[in-house]
C-alpha cells in the first residue's frame, strides 16, 4: 500500500480511483467491511481503491480539550489499513487551513484533481469542508458537477451472532460498529468487548522506559510504556494480555518469528495506589521473564480479558500474593503452561 502524507506526493496521473473519507480510528469491524467491499468493486472496475484520512484528528484541532482519546497512533492506522486491501492512502495533516477550505475547494483539488476518482464512497452523515459545511446532498451535486458518482454506504450493525458485543446484549443489539462504542467498553475495562468491536484485540504501543523498578524486586519485573505512548488506555486495573516487541532499541524491526518477539503477559493500569503512586502507568510483566531488557524497545501491549479492578492492599504481603494469583489466571487465560516455579 501506498502512503502519501502531502498531496505533492501524489504521482502524477494517477488513478482513476474509488475514494472514501474518514478518521478511522481504530480501524473497527464496521470500516474494515466497506473498505474491503470497496476494494472489490474498485478492483472489478479497474480503478485503485484509495482512504483520505487525517492526522491529528480533527477534533484535536477544534476542540482539543474535548476530543476523544485516540484507539490507534498513525502508524498502527496504516497498519491496519494496509490489511483491508487498498492500493493507497492520502494521509493528510489537518490543521486550520487545512479546514478552511470550501466543500468545493476540498473536493476538487484532492478528489477530483489530485485522485482522479471515478467512485467517491461515503456515508449518510458525512460532513466535511469549512465549518462542516458540506453534507451528502452537496458530495452528490459536486459529483454530478466534476464527474464522479458517490456511493452511499449505510452503517454497518452487528448481526444476532455478534449482538453479544457488549456486557448487555439486549442494549446494544441494533448499535453500530463504532470507535465511539470500542472507547466506551475501554473506559469501562472491558477490553474483550472491545476487541469484538475491533475484530481483534486492543493495543497500546509505545517505548520501554525506566520505571521505579520496584517490581524486579517483588520477582515480577515489568516493561513501563512511557507517557507518549499511542492508543487509548484502558480503565485502571489488571489484564491478561501479550507484550509485544516490535522494534529494537536501536530501530531495527523486530521480525514477527524472533524469539520472544509476542510474550504471555499480566498487565497493570493504574497509579499503585498501595505506594501512594500518582503517575499513571501500563506496566507488562512477561510470564516467568526476568532476563529482559526491553529499555528503548518499542512494544505493543495488547489486552485480551480484565482480571480485576485496581486496589490498595494493606501489606506488601497481601499484594504478592494476589499478584501471584493475577499470574495464575493469566497464565490460564492465555493457555500459557504452569512452571514449577510459578
Amino acid at each position: 500500500m501506498q502512503v502519501w502524507r502531502d498531496l505533492a506526493e501524489v504521482p502524477a496521473g494517477f488513478g482513476p480511483s474509488v475514494v472514501t473519507i474518514g478518521n478511522f480510528d481504530g480501524v473497527h469491524r464496521g470500516h474494515v467491511d466497506v473498505l474491503r467491499r470497496m476494494v472489490a468493486d474498485a478492483a472489478a472496475s479497474g480503478a485503485r481503491a484509495v482512504a483520505v484520512t487525517f492526522t491529528p484528528h480533527p477534533a484535536r484541532v477544534h476542540r482539543p480539550l474535548a476530543a476523544p482519546p485516540l484507539l490507534t497512533g498513525d502508524e498502527d492506522r496504516l497498519e491496519l489499513l494496509a490489511g483491508t486491501g487498498l492500493d493507497a492512502v492520502l494521509l493528510v495533516t489537518y490543521d486550520l487551513r487545512f479546514a478552511a477550505q470550501t466543500p468545493e475547494e476540498f473536493v476538487r483539488r484532492y478528489l477530483v484533481d489530485a485522485l482522479r476518482a471515478r467512485v467517491v464512497v461515503v456515508g449518510r452523515d458525512v460532513r466535511f469542508g469549512k465549518d462542516n459545511a458540506g453534507d451528502l446532498s452537496t458530495m452528490e451535486a459536486l459529483g454530478a458537477r466534476l464527474g464522479f458518482a458517490v456511493d452511499v454506504v449505510d452503517d454497518v450493525r452487528p448481526d444476532d451472532g455478534d449482538a453479544t458485543g457488549g456486557r448487555d446484549p439486549a442494549r446494544h443489539r441494533w448499535r453500530r460498529w463504532s470507535s465511539t462504542w470500542a472507547r466506551e467498553l475501554l473506559a469501562e475495562g472491558d477490553v474483550a468487548g472491545a476487541a469484538r468491536v475491533l475484530g481483534r484485540a486492543h493495543r497500546v504501543t509505545g517505548p520501554v522506559v525506566r520505571g521505579d523498578q520496584r517490581g524486579r524486586g517483588f520477582g515480577f519485573p515489568t516493561a513501563n510504556l512511557g507517557t507518549d505512548a499511542e492508543g487509548m488506555v484502558p480503565a485502571d486495573g489488571v489484564y491478561a494480555g501479550w507484550l509485544v516487541r516490535l522494534r529494537h532499541a536501536d530501530g531495527t524491526a523486530v521480525d514477527p518469528q524472533e524469539r520472544d518477539a509476542r510474550l504471555p503477559a499480566a498487565i497493570s493500569v493504574g497509579s499503585n495506589p498501595t505506594f501512594d503512586g500518582v503517575s499513571r502507568r501500563v506496566e507488562a510483566y512477561a510470564l516467568d521473564r526476568d532476563d529482559l531488557e526491553l529499555y528503548g524497545e518499542q512494544v505493543a501491549v495488547e489486552f485480551t480479558a480484565r482480571l480485576r479492578g485496581m486496589e490498595r492492599f494493606a501489606s506488601v504481603d497481601a499484594l504478592l500474593a494476589t499478584m501471584a494469583d493475577d499470574v495464575r489466571r493469566t497464565r490460564e487465560l492465555l493457555g500459557q503452561p504452569s512452571t514449577a516455579t510459578s
